[in-house]
Parts: C-alpha cells; sequence; structure tokens
C-alpha cells in the first residue's frame, strides 16, 4: 500500500470537471498538498495508507469556492450604512468612514474576521480589492488561505497613498514580493473607470502586459457610471477601456449591470472574464448582470460576493443560489444557469477568472488538494435526488463542516483550525464600538 498524507472517503465527490461528473462512493487521495488521486472508496482501502483519514458518508466533497470580488476589511463596515443608493453610499457614508479609520490595524483585522467567515461557508481562495495588501497577504498566510489581493488604483488620495503613481509603485512592490508564492497573487486593481484618468490606466495597461499580471475593476456598475462617462468621455466605459489598451483575457470586469449589445461583444472579443456579485448588485439596486446571455455569447462569468459592506456576508453558497435564481429570471428561462453551471460559477469559473484554473477550481489529479465538505444527513437534506442540485438550491453554509487548502485542514467539524475564533470575534467587538462612537 502506498503511503500519503490524507485520504477523504465521501459519499459524493463533485470534481466540477469537464464532464460535469457525480462520484459516488468514491474517495480523494492527496499527497505533499496535490491531488494524486480519485477512486472508488473499495480500492482506496487496498491501495493507499494515509496518515489521516476521514470518513465522511453523508457528505458531499467538491472544490473549494473561489469568491472572485470583495472587500475583506470592510467587514468591519458591515451594517454601517444600509439601504441607500451606490454613490449615496460611497460618498457619504463608506468613503468618509474610511479615511477615519483605514490603517493597517485595521485591514488586519477586518481581513482576518472576513477570512473566518469565508473558511465556514467552504471558500478557499478570495479576492480582495483593497488597502495596504501587505497587512491583506500576512493574514492571509498565517490562516493559510489563497489569496488575489488586487491593489487598488484611484486618482485621488487614500488611507495608502496619495496618487496613482504612489498606488502603483507601492502596488509593484508588494506584486515583486509575493510573485513565487503559492497562496498570494499580487494583481492590480484600479478602483473604476470614473475614478482612474487615463495616465494612470495606460501606466498599469503596459506594466500588467510587461509583468503579466491580471487586473481586476469595477467596470458598468450602474446605468449612472455608464452615463457619466459617456458625458465625460463621449464613449462608454468597457469602449474607453479597450481604446486604451487595457481589455484582454487577463482583466476581470467587476458588476457589469448596465450591458447593451456592444459592450458584450467587446467583452468577447477582447476575451475578458465577468465578475458577477448578484446580492450586493440587488441590495444596491445596481441592475442586473445578463449572466445567460453572457454566457451564451462563451464569455466566462465568475461569482463574487462583494464587500460585507454592501452585501452583507461573504457567503458563497447563498451567493450561488441567489445568483441561479437571479439568472432565470433576468433570462426569463428556467434552464438558464442550471445547478451545476451555478457550482462552476462559484469554483472553476472563478479560478479561471483569476488565471489560477491550472491549480484550483476542480477537483482533478495535480491539482492543489483545495476543498470543502458539505453534510447532507439532516431534516433539511431530505429527501435527496441530485446532490448538485441540493448544493445549491436547498443547503446553507452552516452544512459545511470541513475545509482544505493545499491538503492542510483549515477548519475540522466546523472548528476553525488556523483561526482563533475568540481573539476573532473580541477585537471586533473593540472596533465596533470605536466605530460607532
Amino acid at each position: 500500500m502506498t503511503q500519503i498524507d490524507s485520504l477523504i472517503h465521501a459519499r459524493w465527490i463533485i470534481p466540477v470537471d469537464a464532464k460535469r461528473s457525480i462520484l459516488e462512493n468514491h474517495s480523494l487521495a492527496s499527497d505533499k498538498g496535490k491531488i494524486i488521486d480519485i477512486l472508488p472508496t473499495d480500492e482506496a482501502l487496498t491501495k493507499y495508507e494515509p496518515n489521516e483519514s476521514f470518513s465522511m458518508t453523508e457528505h458531499a466533497l467538491i472544490p473549494g469556492f473561489v469568491n472572485a470580488h470583495g472587500h475583506a476589511a470592510m467587514t468591519l463596515f458591515r451594517g454601517l450604512a444600509d439601504d441607500l443608493p451606490l454613490m449615496t453610499w460611497l460618498n457619504d457614508h463608506i468613503w468618509p468612514a474610511e479615511g477615519t479609520w483605514v490603517s493597517p490595524e485595521f485591514v488586519a483585522d477586518g481581513t482576518r474576521l472576513a477570512i473566518a467567515e469565508m473558511i465556514r461557508c467552504g471558500t478557499t481562495t478570495f479576492s480582495d480589492n483593497y488597502f495596504f495588501p501587505g497587512e491583506a497577504a500576512r493574514v492571509s498566510i498565517e490562516a493559510g488561505i489563497r489569496a488575489q489581493l488586487c491593489f487598488p488604483v484611484i486618482d485621488f488620495p487614500t488611507p495608502w497613498a496619495a496618487t496613482p503613481d504612489e498606488h502603483i509603485k507601492l502596488g509593484m512592490e508588494q506584486f515583486h514580493a509575493y510573485k513565487d508564492s503559492d497562496l498570494i497573487h499580487v494583481v492590480f486593481g484600479p478602483h473604476a473607470p470614473y475614478t482612474v484618468s487615463d495616465e494612470p490606466m495606460l501606466k498599469i495597461a503596459a506594466l500588467a502586459k510587461e509583468h503579466s499580471i491580471p487586473i481586476q475593476m469595477h467596470i458598468h456598475e450602474t446605468q449612472v457610471e455608464v452615463d457619466g462617462e459617456i458625458e465625460k468621455y463621449g464613449t462608454r466605459p468597457i469602449k474607453r477601456l479597450k481604446d486604451l489598451g487595457l481589455l484582454g483575457p487577463h482583466v476581470q470586469c467587476v458588476h457589469m449591470t448596465a450591458l447593451n449589445d456592444d459592450d458584450i461583444a467587446i467583452i468577447k472579443d477582447t476575451g475578458a472574464s465577468v465578475i458577477h456579485c448578484p446580492e450586493s448588485n440587488l441590495k444596491l439596486a445596481s441592475g442586473f448582470c445578463p449572466v445567460h446571455k453572457l454566457q451564451q455569447q462563451g464569455i466566462k462569468v465568475a461569482l463574487g460576493t462583494d464587500g460585507s459592506a454592501s452585501n452583507n456576508d461573504l457567503d458563497m453558497m447563498g451567493e450561488m443560489r441567489t445568483a441561479a435564481q437571479l439568472a432565470k429570471a433576468v433570462a426569463q428561462d428556467a434552464e438558464a444557469l442550471p445547478a451545476y453551471e451555478a457550482l462552476a460559477l462559484a469554483t472553476l469559473n472563478g479560478a479561471e477568472a483569476l488565471q489560477l484554473d491550472d491549480k484550483i477550481g476542480s477537483l482533478e489529479i495535480g491539482k492543489f488538494a483545495d476543498m470543502a465538505a458539505i453534510r447532507f444527513d439532516d431534516i433539511e437534506s431530505a429527501p435527496l435526488y441530485d446532490p448538485v442540485s441540493h448544493l445549491v438550491y436547498a443547503s446553507s453554509r452552516d452544512q459545511v463542516t470541513d475545509v482544505w487548502v493545499g491538503g492542510k485542514g483549515l477548519m475540522h467539524k466546523r472548528e476553525l483550525q488556523t483561526l482563533s475564533k475568540i481573539d476573532i470575534l473580541n477585537r471586533t467587538k473593540e472596533w465596533n464600538e470605536k466605530i460607532k462612537s
């Protein structure tokens, strides 16, 4: 028998592979952080001798969720300014609060809180767009979670930097510091077309091409934004970005609610991806991303929660259900975004958008053992005919019991393994008291 690190026996393994397989009574073998085999359990028991063994007879084992867009530290602003339109929320509440409170300590504590929440819902990789990305990197490494950190670039001063050039300089320092890391991937995060002028856009486009760095940006988030850009530049935001040479397969377009056919053609032609944040878009009344229409054009769509200040949670299982249901309503087609494709939105598609699909996003031999186990053994899961349908339409984050990143356990039986729940809650309470005072 072959000695390995870990063997997980599951009632169902849902690998999110090209065949959209559902494997019943199978086991996953991992060693040195990567998946080395997926095979029937009776064969696994005679082939491998694991250092750790997990028997999950009523669980589905899935790839860990890839939360493709968020602002982790803003979890400390959860519920601070609810029920307001986007620009009022930003201009009158969030940006002033950031000016008062954002610091390295704020980012570290807020990111730690967000990571704990994300692990508890089965997320193993997250994309974060926020200030002081070095602090987010440090906390992510301590927690053992994978992260794409999008360093912000914006025309006006922020708590992190005074000018667009300084934002770029500081961000490139972080890129070079973590360019060889498996856990941390530092990329460009220009805020939005309406907050970044042409000169820094051109610099970002050149540096991204020179160093093969992805770019993530809020684009076409509302019709108001699009109308303002047309008035200012005489063209729609996505067309302006194309003319500046910014778009390409390395670009992740977040939100994308206000789209016409010409916009969609540009996205398709350039190979850019779309990051869909349905619950944040709904709560801020920003509009509806036409997911089904995009997918029909072959455009890659991934899923993100956005930040807790506008969502108000980081629950990818809830986001996945909302995305599936909303896609049907917007397309007026009950067959739009079926369950397995909704799961792909939350896993493999996110990995593809982040250009990490050779490493994560599906349970396949050679990829990192980034996984989550969801239990289906209680009243809310009975009866069960299709585990994928159940996962998307009838399950909640409380059913996630175990999470691994690179084969390392980050949660076991709903107990965090790399973070202190008590410490996080105590620090969060202190911030809560200060911010509301």
